[in-house]
């Protein structure tokens, strides 16, 4: 039998090590299993749509939420049952194609600007339409990334 972990020394025995490598963790680390599945799929295009034109394809155009910074319970529930429904129809061998929404700038997207300039004491009629529209555009491209990244860590199979 190998050597034990030594406090002194802080190195770990052959055998230490790989029942370390071994052992399941207490709790479900997320981050160390889905980021590299998710990578995985998109590297080998399982979420791009195979064309046969003998065969019926299955779209789905995911509605684009508002830019509000996150998604919520309601988003995810959708892009769930909408995943749900897309991977069935993968499974049968139809060409499928789930189109990713990524941002809807309207009306939840202008309270939330306008909030931003009220926490430094602006408002959009102070500032003039021009800066107001460049405000709301900085506020897209920034929730627009998070969007999509929080799609994807849901595991959404969208064909971005």
């Amino acid at each position: 039998m190998g050597k034990l972990f030594c406090p002194r020394s802080r190195k770990v025995s052959m055998t230490e090590e790989t029942r370390m490598q071994n052992e399941m963790p207490k709790a479900y680390e997320p981050g160390k299993v889905e980021q590299k599945w998710y990578h995985f799929w998109m590297e080998k295009g399982y979420f791009t749509p195979k064309i046969d034109r003998a065969k019926q394809p299955f779209v789905i155009i995911m509605p684009p939420p508002n830019v509000t910074g996150e998604l919520h319970i309601g988003h995810a529930l959708t892009a769930t049952l909408e995943d749900i429904m897309i991977r069935w129809h993968r499974m049968k061998g139809e060409p499928t194609l789930w189109l990713p929404g990524v941002d809807h700038a309207g009306i939840a997207t202008q309270v939330v600007v306008e909030h931003k300039l009220a926490e430094v004491g602006l408002d959009r009629h102070e500032i003039g339409r021009e800066k107001f529209v460049e405000r709301v555009w900085e506020w897209v491209r920034k929730s627009r990334h998070s969007i999509t990244d929080q799609h994807q860590r849901l595991g959404t199979s969208c064909d971005w």
